[in-house]
């Protein structure tokens, strides 16, 4: 099943049922009235929910309307809880390299993860709106989870089952900030940006065989200003989305509408490329010394996307432009 939330005038926009092949939608806030109502019901809403994704994708169904990304929030506009981690070792172990900076004790058992802001999510076709390029301009692509209520002590293996929804996203980060506040050990504030994500929101089925072992084993395509950049592959996480959300929850219960998210993708593979420039940098920094690539600069546009064994685009495209706006740009 795909669901999406259609903008509105109000914050949480309206749910939608979208067609496997993302061509139609269909409203269905008479079912629930946003994303955060369905998850929080998810046991009494997701038979009628199923019944008109197929019913939408048979062709049967009055009321459906061509799907129009552009007219899309992110699929939990806000969100109670966003976590984000850094499951896939080989970005950190380019990081620390090209930095020479030292080991993580106990990174191979223990998974990495910060507390960010969900209250002000970027829909996929937003302007990435910052206040200057000088801060550090990256992109980060990313797949997520949305939960469902976790209780507080659940092992990895049941936590699979709180799983309702994965999605795609563009993790933006203003690395001349980050030093500073990695520093603290208070996590970060300043250096990231609201996140954005893909229109649509699947349900592990939808992937089929690609949905395995808590990862999502397909590529994410990644191209900056219409070059490519890099297709790091999902399946290779260190920690799989049921040990991130035993992780988050070892000590605290998660709500329903928590969204936790990978990292960075990153392939210890070179070739693949990457999926944030930071990483391209690091990777220069190591082979030549320096750093060649610069950051993302106003007017910039990214664009990300995951396609299917059979060529079919899974989560829709994060399609975004980089401008300037807030405070004074320098």
């Amino acid at each position: 099943m795909k669901l999406s939330t259609l903008k509105n005038h109000s914050r949480d926009g309206c749910l939608l049922v979208v067609s496997r092949d993302l061509a139609w939608a269909v409203d269905a806030s008479d079912i629930a009235a946003t994303l955060q109502d369905a998850i929080e019901q998810w046991p009494s809403v997701v038979t009628d929910l199923r019944a008109r994704y197929e019913a939408l994708n048979e062709g049967t169904l009055t009321g459906a309307f061509a799907f129009d990304p552009q007219q899309a929030a992110a699929p939990l506009p806000r969100a109670w809880q966003w976590l984000d981690a850094s499951s896939f070792l080989s970005h950190g172990e380019r990081m620390q390299k090209a930095f020479a900076l030292d080991p993580i004790e106990g990174v191979e058992h223990t998974p990495l993860m910060y507390q960010g802001c969900g209250d002000d999510f970027l829909g996929p076709h937003d302007d990435i709106v910052l206040p200057s390029e000088a801060h550090g301009i990256d992109f980060e692509g990313e797949y997520a989870v949305l939960v469902d209520d976790v209780p507080m002590g659940c092992s990895a293996e049941q936590a699979a089952s709180h799983i309702r929804l994965i999605l795609q996203v563009n993790d933006i980060s203003l690395r001349a900030l980050a030093p500073r506040e990695m520093k603290t050990g208070f996590g970060f504030i300043q250096a990231k940006s609201s996140s954005s994500f893909a229109p649509v929101a699947v349900t592990p089925d939808e992937l089929g065989e690609a949905w395995r072992d808590g990862r999502v084993h397909l590529p994410l395509k990644v191209e900056w200003n219409g070059k490519w950049f890099g297709h790091a592959h999902g399946g290779a996480m260190h920690f799989g989305f049921h040990q991130l959300i035993a992780h988050a929850a070892l000590t605290r219960r998660l709500r329903a509408g928590c969204l936790i998210g990978s990292g960075t993708v990153s392939n210890a593979d070179p070739t693949v490329g990457a999926a944030c420039i930071a990483e391209r940098r690091a990777v220069e920094m190591i082979e030549r010394g320096a750093p060649q690539t610069p950051f993302m600069r106003f007017g910039d546009r990214v664009h990300m996307e995951v396609f299917d064994q059979q060529g079919q685009s899974v989560f829709g495209a994060i399609d975004q432009c980089v401008v300037c706006g807030g405070l004074p740009c320098a």
